[in-house]
């Protein structure tokens, strides 16, 4: 298994420099192609009052101002992966649900996996994610979300996989087998496993070691009962105490991602987080 088609997520002029060098980093090492997407969101039309009709000079200084960062967008990604070579493709998208438009979504249906920036936090601004949401989560597609922080690509060496039994987890843990293969370590990291009819919790994580021993990979297993604190609280703690340059989890629900990943896992430590991070559902 490899990623052979990269769908790259390009919102705005900022996010399109950071994913596409992530995007050509990726495809140098899976001999990939690139699916450039931006998906240009018509915008809410002003209204004249008291006849309220459309406002025809705001109309055009609304589109005129988005189909200029398309064209800055689109400039971005192809200085950035035409010319190094890298097999790649560009698609712009304009309607009225963005991200969500069912043909984004239909292009994102056939890709192995789709990076995206993890975007700029609510309180900065108007929160620019909320097409993202439906779009990545009804893609079916594996996700690789960038930190804020991570201007630059970086080597994954370091991974951390937060495994609870899911069918969620299962689905994040294998669709990320290519980097799993690749990386120095891979640590199984269990919170408080609870004991069911067919394991003790001591057991948890034992047979999905061992199956991705058997894929090569260099796997440990480390189990943590946490006295009530919570489950995200306790993943950022292993974060940053082991350098992880990798999260693979499990995506829950159809709210905002960050409320609802792992359980636990809750929008305060998706603001914070320091690690790639990739999600399936």
């Amino acid at each position: 298994m490899s990623y052979k088609t990269i769908l790259a997520v390009l919102d705005d002029p900022a996010s399109a420099r950071q994913i596409s060098d992530f995007a050509a980093l990726l495809s140098e090492r899976f001999s990939a192609h690139i699916v450039g997407v931006h998906a240009e969101t018509l915008a809410a039309v002003p209204l004249i009052a008291p006849m309220e009709i459309p406002d025809p000079a705001a109309v055009q200084v609304l589109q005129e101002a988005a189909q200029r960062e398309t064209a800055e967008v689109e400039r971005i990604f192809r200085e950035r992966i035409e010319a190094q070579g890298l097999p790649s493709e560009w698609r712009s998208f304009v309607s009225a649900n963005g991200y969500a438009s069912g043909n984004v979504i239909e292009s994102a249906r056939a890709v192995d996996l789709i990076v995206a920036s993890q975007g700029t936090p609510p309180e900065g601004g108007a929160d620019n994610r909320a097409d993202l949401e439906a779009f990545l989560f009804e893609s079916g597609r594996p996700l690789l979300l960038v930190p804020r922080s991570i201007a630059r690509p970086q080597p994954i060496r370091r991974v951390l996989i937060a495994w609870n039994g899911s069918r969620e987890a299962t689905r994040a843990t294998f669709d990320a087998l290519p980097f799993l293969k690749g990386a120095e370590s891979v640590e199984i990291f269990c919170v408080d496993p609870p004991e069911t009819s067919g394991q003790m919790p001591d057991m948890a994580g034992v047979e999905l070691a061992a199956t991705l021993a058997r894929h090569g990979v260099n796997v440990t297993l480390r189990t943590e009962n946490t006295g009530g604190i919570k489950a995200s609280t306790a993943i950022e703690n292993r974060l940053s105490g082991s350098s992880v340059d990798l999260l693979v989890m499990g995506g829950y629900g159809h709210a905002r991602w960050w409320e609802v990943l792992f359980g636990g896992v809750t929008r305060a430590m998706i603001e914070k987080m320091t690690a790639l991070t990739l999600l399936s559902r």
